[in-house]
């Protein structure tokens, strides 16, 4: 059986991304939290915290060290933008896909799975 092929497609222009800020983007039935952290560096998750669904592409960023995480604004849970894994409450279970995010031409693209 042939391999699944990854496609990348367009967003919008990275200007549309304040910085240290996300926004949600709908493709098809997948909702995605795309996160431009400064410097040119995005990152993008399921928008959709493990715990009760919130909207992580309202939450607040903050980093530690390598590590990037989002603050679900429902429950204060936090992700790790670079995993998608759930960093507190610690103990906790929970992954959200990830998405890999490139800039061409000042145009934000994810990478999405076939």
């Amino acid at each position: 059986m042939p391999a699944a092929i990854d496609s990348w497609i367009s967003i919008a222009g990275a200007d549309q991304f304040p910085p240290r800020e996300g926004r949600m983007v709908a493709l098809g039935d997948t909702e995605v939290a795309v996160f431009n952290l400064g410097n040119g560096h995005f990152l993008a998750v399921e928008n959709r915290c493990p715990h009760s669904q919130g909207p992580l592409a309202d939450g607040i960023l903050s980093s530690s060290g390598d590590s990037v995480t989002v603050t679900c604004p429902l429950h204060s849970w936090r992700i790790c933008l670079e995993s998608g894994r759930v960093a507190k409450p610690s103990g906790k279970e929970g992954c959200l896909a990830t998405f890999p995010v490139t800039i061409e031409a000042g145009i934000v693209r994810l990478q999405m799975p076939q």
